[in-house]
C-alpha cells in the first residue's frame, strides 16, 4: 500500500493550477445516463473516484471513455438497472445513480454505498423524496429495490436538512417527471448550479438553482451537452492554508473567488495577505498566524470539507481557538493523528478546543478519511523531521497530483509504493 513521506519545513512558494471539481464532475457524469446522446465533460480530475464513476457507467451500459481531463459517453448497450455491491462500496457518490435510473427505465436496483467514515450520512431523505414522486421501495438481499411503474410524478419535496447529494438526486430524476417538481430547502453549493447548468445544457427547465428553492418541470426527452467543470473550490482552500501553514507565498490559478469568499476571509482575519484577480488569487504569509474561530455550515458558510485543513492551521496559532463541526458526526478522527504530530487539542461534543503549538513534529500517522488526509499532509509540510502518511488512498480520491503540485512549490514530499 502506497505512502507519503513528508520532510517538513520548506516554504511553499509559485503557481498552482487548481484542478476541476470532483464534487462536480461526479453528479454531471451520473447526469449522462439521462440520454442517448453523446456528452463530453472537460475539467474533470484525473482522481480514484472518477476511475471508478467511469468503470461504473461502463458497467451499466454506456460507452465512457477518459483521456486526460476529459470524458466521452455515449450509450453503447441497453442500460442495466442493477448498480452492485462491488462498484457502490467503493464510493458513496454511487448512490447518484438511482435518480438517472429510476427516471430512464423506472428502476434501479443499487447497494447501499461506502466512502469514507465521517458519519452515517443515511439515504432516507432520497429515497423519502423518490417515494413522494410515486416510486415503491424494498430493501431486498442487500440491495434497495426502487421502482415505479408508470413515470415519475413532480410533487414538493421539502428536505429537513438541505442534503447536497438528495437535492443532486431529485434533480436527476425530476427532470423527465411528469409535472412540475419543487425542491424546498435545497442545496445551494455551486456544485448544484454546474449540475443544473449542465441538465439545462440538456434541455431540462429548471430555475432557482443556487437558491433555497428549485423548481423543475419535467420535459420527455434530453439530449447531449458539452461542459467545463467548475474548479474545486475545496482543493483551491486547501492549497490557501498551505501557503500560511509553510510561511510561504502561492498563487492560484484557474479558480472561482465567489465560492471561496468565506475561506479568504477567514484567512484574513488569520493574517494572510491574499489579492484576487480575475480567476487568480494571491495568498502570502504576513504574520503570526492568529487563532480565529470557525463552524461549519452549509454552503455559502464555513465547508465542513475544509474544517480538518483550518484545524491544521489553527494548531500553529498565536493562541486558543474553537472549531466546531455541525454538518457530519464523526468527523474528528484526524485530531488523535494531528496529536501524534504535536497538536494540542482536546475534543468536547461537536468542538474541538485548540490550543496553538509553536511548530508540528514528524511521525508516522494514518489517513481516516479525504480531508483528514490532507490536513494531515498540510501538518507534515511545516512539521520539523519526517512524517510519513499512510492510507493515501484517501487523498487519490479527492487531490489531483498531489504530490507534483507541492513538489512543483518546493515541497519535499514522495510517494513510496
Amino acid at each position: 500500500m502506497d505512502k507519503v513521506v513528508i520532510y517538513g519545513g520548506k516554504k511553499l512558494k509559485g503557481s498552482v493550477r487548481i484542478s476541476g471539481a470532483k464534487n462536480s464532475a461526479l453528479p454531471i457524469l451520473f447526469a449522462t445516463l439521462l440520454t442517448d446522446d453523446k456528452c463530453k465533460i472537460k475539467n474533470v480530475p484525473v482522481l480514484a473516484d472518477i476511475k471508478t464513476t467511469v468503470d461504473f457507467l461502463n458497467f451499466i451500459g454506456k460507452k465512457t471513455v477518459r483521456k486526460e481531463n476529459v470524458v466521452d459517453c455515449a450509450v453503447s448497450s441497453k442500460l442495466n438497472h442493477i448498480a452492485p455491491y462491488d462498484l457502490v462500496r467503493k464510493m458513496r457518490a454511487s448512490v447518484l445513480v438511482m435518480g438517472p435510473l429510476l427516471a430512464r427505465l423506472g428502476k434501479v436496483d443499487v447497494s447501499l454505498p461506502g466512502g469514507c467514515s465521517i458519519g452515517a450520512r443515511p439515504i432516507d431523505i432520497h429515497l423519502d423524496a423518490f417515494k413522494k414522486m410515486g416510486a415503491s421501495i424494498e430493501l431486498k438481499e442487500g440491495y434497495i429495490k426502487i421502482f415505479s411503474k408508470d413515470r415519475l410524478v413532480g410533487t414538493d419535496i421539502e428536505f429537513r436538512f438541505a442534503s447536497v447529494g438528495a437535492t443532486e438526486n431529485v434533480l436527476l430524476a425530476s427532470v423527465l417527471a411528469r409535472g412540475t417538481t419543487r425542491i424546498i430547502n435545497a442545496a445551494k453549493e455551486p456544485e448544484i448550479e454546474d449540475l443544473a447548468n449542465v441538465l439545462i445544457k440538456m434541455g431540462a427547465k429548471i430555475s432557482g438553482a443556487g437558491t433555497k428553492i428549485i423548481t423543475i418541470e419535467g420535459v420527455e426527452k434530453l439530449s447531449g451537452f458539452i461542459h467545463s467543470v467548475i474548479p474545486d473550490r475545496i482543493e483551491a482552500a486547501t492549497y490557501m492554508i498551505s501557503a500560511l501553514m509553510t510561511k510561504g507565498e502561492i498563487l492560484l490559478t484557474k479558480t472561482n473567488p465567489a465560492h471561496l469568499q468565506v475561506i479568504i476571509d477567514k484567512l484574513i482575519e488569520a493574517g494572510a495577505d491574499i489579492k484576487v484577480s480575475g480567476t487568480t488569487i494571491s495568498v502570502k504569509y504576513k504574520k503570526a498566524i492568529m487563532p480565529i474561530n470557525i463552524k461549519t455550515e452549509i454552503y455559502p458558510g464555513f465547508p465542513t470539507d475544509v474544517q480538518a485543513q483550518w484545524m491544521a492551521l489553527m494548531c500553529l496559532a498565536k493562541g486558543n481557538s474553537i472549531v466546531e463541526e455541525t454538518v457530519f458526526e464523526n468527523r474528528f478522527l484526524h485530531v488523535c493523528e494531528l496529536q501524534r504530530l504535536g497538536a494540542n487539542l482536546k475534543i468536547e461534543g461537536t468542538k474541538v478546543y485548540i490550543r496553538g503549538v509553536k511548530e508540528f513534529s514528524g511521525a508516522p500517522v494514518m489517513v481516516s478519511d479525504l480531508r483528514a488526509g490532507a490536513a494531515l499532509v498540510l501538518a507534515g509540510l511545516c512539521a520539523t523531521g519526517k512524517t510519513e502518511i499512510s492510507r493515501i488512498y484517501h487523498l487519490d480520491r479527492g487531490y489531483e497530483t498531489l504530490e507534483k503540485k507541492l513538489k512543483k512549490l518546493g515541497a519535499n514530499i514522495k510517494r513510496i509504493s
